[in-house]
């Protein structure tokens, strides 16, 4: 009998992706065009911040949207109705978004002339977080009603983010989301990452996150 082969797909998948990933990020450096990948769950309020952030920079920067779904094309019809550039990436089933399929996105758009691409990936707290796609800031949204638990259950996604924008904070008073207590436990996780609370529908915090943008759009041009 022959020997079996053994082959971890999943380790030679992502070594795989890491390299389409940096080839991502160079490209884009070339070009002076941040990407940033969008993650949180579903109905969490991604593409109502993608529209609050269009309404706020699209006078002042140009952007570009890549949506992801497993089967929509609804909220690419969104963006692009507010005249933003957008492609639709339909996964076909897959619950994330890997850097072949960011450059897939990436081809559609005119990258170079673009100053901010925003990836809005597959509503999910679990496989998004495992796939580096190529983007220069990683960015997550937690709205109050899923509860300050997260990040004892989910705790990566909340490792390898920048930024969390707690959303939908105008239902704190209708729920018994302790505030303090989510940011401790994310904080125990990730010291780094910076914490802002929002609220998409009332335009609450929304001033706080388009200067954070704002600021690491001017840095990340200032690199050589």
């Amino acid at each position: 009998m022959e020997d079996v082969r053994l082959i971890e797909v999943k380790e030679e998948i992502l070594a795989d992706n890491i390299k389409v990933a940096a080839e991502v990020r160079e490209r884009l450096r070339k070009t002076k065009t941040m990407l940033l990948n969008l993650m949180s769950s579903p109905g969490s309020g991604k593409t109502s911040l993608i529209l609050q952030t269009v309404a706020n920079l699209k006078d002042s920067l140009r952007l570009g949207v890549i949506e992801a779904d497993i089967d929509s094309t609804v909220d690419a019809e969104k963006v692009a109705a507010r005249g933003i550039p957008a492609v639709q990436l339909r996964t076909g089933g897959f619950c994330h978004l890997d850097a072949t399929m960011v450059t897939q996105g990436i081809n559609a758009l005119a990258v170079s002339d673009l100053d901010l691409v925003i990836i809005e990936n597959v509503g999910n707290l679990v496989c998004p977080a495992e796939f580096d796609t190529g983007a220069h800031k990683n960015v997550m949204i937690l709205s109050v009603p899923e509860g300050d638990d997260k990040p004892l259950k989910y705790p990566l996604m909340f490792s390898i983010c920048d930024l969390l924008l707690i959303n939908k904070v105008d239902y704190l008073s209708l729920s018994d989301f302790d505030m303090s207590a989510l940011r401790k436990r994310v904080l125990a996780l990730n010291p780094r990452i910076v914490i802002l609370e929002v609220s998409c529908k009332t335009g609450s915090g929304i001033e706080g996150w388009i200067n954070w943008l704002k600021k690491e759009i001017d840095a990340f041009k200032g690199l050589k």
